[in-house]
């Protein structure tokens, strides 16, 4: 019943003081009427509640959803900083004074760098890029193209910078020369 409405009593009288035919139609009448007025109100209020209901249900999964983004560009933006480190390493070791430092050291330093790159595959991240893969431009971005290298045109000749990607997504494509 809505607030305001007054509510149209029912009276069940005794059959013998109901009276005359009409009285019991009036009475049959008033009851249709009220059943109707009361089955109008229960749809609207199932209707309000289905509807609530069901935003209910989008609100809860678009904030599940935007939760689960909010994570992955946390993860990926973490990955990303993990990745600078590497390049370091891989830098540095690939340097002529690398072979210069004590092989101990050395041995250590690439146990780290292994490491870093067993983490980031736990989570998912494959290090890709290596000389003599077939050029993609989805996942290899060429710096320089040369002729003057052995090897078949169209392929990767030296990698500058590995290239790293979670599924298929390309988190950051791999700097490569390219043999023209």
């Amino acid at each position: 019943m809505k607030k305001g409405e007054e509510q149209d009593d029912v009276d069940f009288e005794p059959e013998d003081e109901l009276g005359s035919v009409g009285a019991v139609k009036a009475k049959l009448e008033k009851l249709k009427d009220e059943l109707e007025k009361v089955k109008k109100e229960r749809q609207e209020y199932l209707d309000g509640w289905q509807r609530a209901k069901a935003d209910a249900v989008n609100t809860r999964r678009e904030t599940i959803q935007e939760g689960q983004r909010a994570a992955d560009r946390v993860r990926e933006s973490f990955i990303h900083d993990l990745i600078s480190p590497l390049d370091s390493f891989d830098l540095a070791s690939g340097s002529p004074a690398w072979e210069t430092i004590d092989k101990e050291w050395r041995s250590g330093m690439e146990q780290v760098r292994n490491q870093f790159l067993n983490v980031l595959q736990r989570h998912g991240v494959v290090r890709y890029g290596k000389a003599g893969d077939t050029f993609d431009h989805n996942l290899y971005e060429a710096v320089e193209e040369t002729e003057d290298v052995p090897g078949e045109s169209g392929t990767v000749f030296r990698i500058l910078r590995y290239g790293y990607k979670m599924g298929d997504r390309v988190l950051r494509p791999a700097q490569v020369i390219v043999k023209k």
